[in-house]
């Protein structure tokens, strides 16, 4: 699964987000949902298409993003998810957990969704509202479908710069993260070079309980494709070799499904660090990033009743 990679063609994602959201336990962030619907295969949709950006007329943008914040507004519209809020949860209704999607969206929810959009663009139109389009990114209608844009964009653009990398440069960004992680190299096993674009290491991680695990550590600097489960099944050989007991595999790509069951059987479980997840650490972390602080409004400012 999700290992050819198809360029994502506009397309209606509700029933990926409610399965998404239903598998969350029925409340979920934004990103949650999305990285759940890259990461399960909702309805048909991979990980590349959730996460890919294309170049338009005044800059990139996120396709999938677009169908995706529709996807939100639709599902409030018939009311399988309650009021969105900035910075809370998307939380589904009893409808939304309960409902059979298998007919979706019927006659009489398309004639709801078809009010909704018929009432926002009469106001949009009273308050003299540009055109939207596809590539400008206007066709977002809320501030945090412009943060998620934005957030997207820079974490895309450091994947991007992270699979440019040489093997040194890789390596050394590798130790960063790992030390900023809390692990402690083994002064005598350290780490080495694997010679397939990434390193090997092991140390050692104290929790806040002070209980010391052994930890063997993987980073791979993928430019194409994602990581298989044959990967994992030698990483683990890995492990037993340093008796760790367990293991953390980064990648700048992402996993198969296989893969990532893999890497939760049996007794050395491995944590699994995608692009999208890379990302987030290096962030976390202020990992050679310089913020940006700016304002969006609340939606005070846009409940106009």
């Amino acid at each position: 699964m999700g290992e050819i990679m198809t360029e994502y063609k506009r397309r209606s994602v509700e029933k990926a987000i409610i399965m998404a959201l239903r598998d969350l336990g029925g409340s979920a962030s934004r990103k949650s949902i999305r990285k759940a619907i890259a990461d399960n295969e909702y309805d048909g949709l991979t990980y590349d298409q959730v996460y890919s950006t294309k170049e338009g007329k005044t800059g990139t943008y996120s396709p999938f993003l677009f169908d995706f914040n529709f996807g939100i507004r639709n599902l409030r519209s018939i009311q399988y998810i309650e009021e969105p809020h900035r910075n809370q949860d998307i939380v589904l209704t009893k409808a939304g957990e309960n409902d059979d999607l298998t007919n979706y969206p019927s006659l009489e929810q398309k004639k709801e969704i078809g009010a909704y959009w018929d009432k926002k663009n009469k106001e949009r139109a009273e308050r003299n509202k540009n055109k939207v389009s596809e590539e400008s990114g206007d066709e977002s209608t809320g501030p945090e479908d412009q943060e998620d844009t934005k957030d997207l964009n820079w974490k895309n653009q450091l994947i991007t710069q992270l699979m440019k990398f040489d093997p040194s440069k890789f390596e050394s960004f590798s130790r960063l993260l790992i030390s900023k992680m809390g692990v402690v190299i083994d002064k005598d096993r350290g780490i080495v070079r694997s010679g397939d674009h990434g390193i090997d290491g092991f140390g050692y991680f104290t929790s806040d309980e002070f209980r010391t695990s052994r930890v063997a550590i993987q980073c791979k600097r993928y430019t194409k494709g994602a990581v298989s489960e044959p990967e994992i099944d030698k990483f683990k050989g890995v492990m037993d070799s340093f008796n760790a007991e367990y293991g953390i595999f980064i990648t700048t790509n992402y996993f198969t499904d296989r893969a990532r069951k893999k890497a939760t059987q049996g007794n050395n479980t491995v944590t699994l660090i995608d692009g999208q997840t890379l990302a987030e650490l290096v962030e976390k972390y202020q990992l050679h990033i310089t913020p940006v602080n700016t304002y969006a409004l609340d939606d005070y400012y846009f409940d106009l009743k």
